[in-house]
């Protein structure tokens, strides 16, 4: 994905969908990832129910009968406002529902029930025609760098993936659909019975050592490196990899990745005796 911005800055980020939705035909690459921004919407959701209908107040109920009621009372407001919302955007064609205020919808059906005027009138009534008459404006593409904003969270404060610190405007934005990668060789299942033994431990890390000197600058995973041997399980390999870091023999530069270890000469020590 290549996303331009209105000041002329642009990034590139690849990304990996994992979905259910396996009928190309019905589903197609390219809307599924459309539809992954709007993956946020039920937050709108979760703010609408605690802070719009309830401004942040707690149930009142003091048993768990009464606060289901209440929590279906409030779920079934919601469900009915958004329906009633939906198909007023319906009335238009054209309209997308997302510049529906909720707070609006909220707000009509308050004074309706407060004045008991128009509240059983057919179709989408008082509550669609003032939702139409105040839409919001269409959504406009952003991009920013995701922040954490708790002041005592462990994580790191920005994410260095070349999006912008502040928020700006997105002018165009293209998706380029990459093939699936071929599936990786399948590994062993067990372990095999000549490998037990110490002498083939021994023998299994000069392999090793010998495929990591050979490339000393990669960085190679642990997947890798049990393919290539081809004697015993994942499992069985991380283990391996394990000890031999341990004991110096190899280097872990992160999670899952493995280097040869370079030896430096040694600086020569002064044998000069008193």
């Amino acid at each position: 994905m290549s996303i331009t911005c209105t000041d002329g800055s642009t990034f590139e980020g690849s990304y990996r969908l994992v979905t259910t939705l396996l009928d190309a035909r019905r589903y197609p690459a390219d809307r599924l990832v459309c539809l992954y921004h709007e993956r946020w919407e039920h937050e709108s959701a979760y703010y609408a129910l605690r802070h719009t209908i309830l401004h942040g107040r707690v149930l009142r109920s003091h048993d768990p009968a009464g606060v289901e009621q209440e929590v279906w009372a409030v779920l079934a407001l919601y469900q009915v406002l958004r329906r009633t919302m939906v198909q007023a955007a319906e009335s238009q064609p054209g309209t997308d529902p997302d510049r529906c205020g909720f707070t609006v919808a909220l707000q009509t059906a308050r004074d309706l029930l407060v004045c008991a005027e128009g509240v059983f009138e057919q179709g989408t009534g008082e509550i669609g025609r003032r939702v139409l008459s105040a839409l919001s404006p269409a959504r406009r593409g952003r991009v920013s760098t995701r922040k954490v904003k708790s002041p005592i969270s462990r994580y790191a404060e920005r994410k260095l993936d070349g999006r912008p610190d502040a928020s700006k405007t997105v002018t165009s934005t293209v998706i380029t659909l990459l093939p699936p990668p071929a599936p990786e060789p399948a590994l062993p299942t067990t372990t095999v019975p000549q490998y037990v033994g110490p002498g083939q431990s021994s023998n299994r890390m000069t392999r090793v050592l010998a495929i990591l000197q050979a490339e000393p600058e990669r960085l190679w995973r642990s997947r890798e490196i049990a393919e290539l041997l081809g004697d015993a399980t994942l499992v069985a390999t991380y283990r391996q990899l394990a000890r031999w870091t341990e004991k110096g023999m190899i280097k872990r530069v992160r999670t899952g990745r493995y280097a040869a270890v370079t030896r430096e000469t040694a600086p020569l020590r002064d044998l000069r005796k008193r």
